[in-house]
């Protein structure tokens, strides 16, 4: 019979994990997963962006996303260490994988995405009966979310996710894959740069009708919304929204479609 392998963003394949696994998570959402799949005694790391569940924060930091401490992260001895093709450098994840441990590369774009990434993790770590759930679960609420969507005229909406420079995301980002589940287009209507610079002149001509302020990776409040309706350089509701339920993929993703179809439909009534 031949071995089942599964792959990861790289087209990497990987094979069940042979005793217990000592995992470093190097991706908050997908720390969350793992103990949403009962592997938490199995993670032996993370970095100190990984906050969900609260159990997690019991264990040993290895830096954070972007400055791995490669010498911290060695000391635990990780059979396995899983990375995001966004949230991690490059050359960091290439000096894991050369001291021998298996490196799992994610990189989800598309709701579909999510799917393929239960199923990796949940194959890889034995763990396929959590992994089913969580597709069953993810694939409902999204049929839902769809549904809700419909119901609703679309919207163009900014999502800033940097200021100095004001920065956004393009289409071929998960967060704007999230948002269109909903009904939010996301502008512009790009493919690449993943994140680009807000061009001030652009926006004010793309009829945006609604910003959304996310509460990470730039921490935004109250006193931005002037300030993104001087860019913009006309009224336009601003509304502050939960970044994770927004960024985060995995089992985050279940409940952060149904905040967003909550609040899209709050802010439908609300007009």
């Amino acid at each position: 019979m031949a071995e089942t392998l599964w792959y990861d963003a790289l087209g990497v394949p990987h094979r069940r994990a042979q005793g217990t696994p000592r995992i470093v998570s190097l991706v908050p959402s997908l720390t969350e997963t793992l103990f949403a799949f009962s592997l938490g005694e199995a993670v032996v790391g993370r970095t100190g962006f990984c906050i969900h569940p609260s159990e997690v924060r019991d264990l040993p930091k290895v830096g954070g996303t972007k400055d791995v401490r490669l010498e911290r992260l060695f000391a635990l001895e990780p059979t396995h260490v899983i990375v995001n093709v966004d949230e991690n450098r490059r050359e960091q994840v290439e000096a894991i994988a050369a001291a021998g441990i298996e490196v799992i590369v994610t990189h989800p774009c598309r709701l579909e995405d999510n799917v393929a990434l239960f199923r990796l993790l949940g194959g890889v770590f034995d763990r396929e009966e959590a992994a089913d759930y969580a597709v069953q679960a993810f694939e409902s609420v999204l049929e839902l979310v769809r549904t809700v969507a419909a119901s609703l005229p679309q919207e163009r909406v900014l999502y800033p996710i940097w200021r100095e420079p004001w920065m956004t995301v393009a289409r071929s980002t998960w967060i704007s894959a999230m948002l269109e589940a909903v009904g939010w287009q996301t502008w512009p209507v790009i493919e690449e740069p993943r994140y680009p610079v807000i061009d001030g002149t652009a926006v004010r001509q793309a009829g945006i009708a609604r910003v959304l302020l996310p509460s990470e990776p730039y921490r935004f409040g109250k006193a931005h919304a002037e300030e993104v309706r001087r860019l913009l350089g006309t009224e336009v509701p601003v509304t502050l929204v939960d970044g994770e339920m927004i960024s985060w993929y995995g089992t985050r993703a279940i409940s952060g479609l149904c905040y967003l179809a909550a609040l899209r439909q709050d802010l439908a009534a609300d007009r």
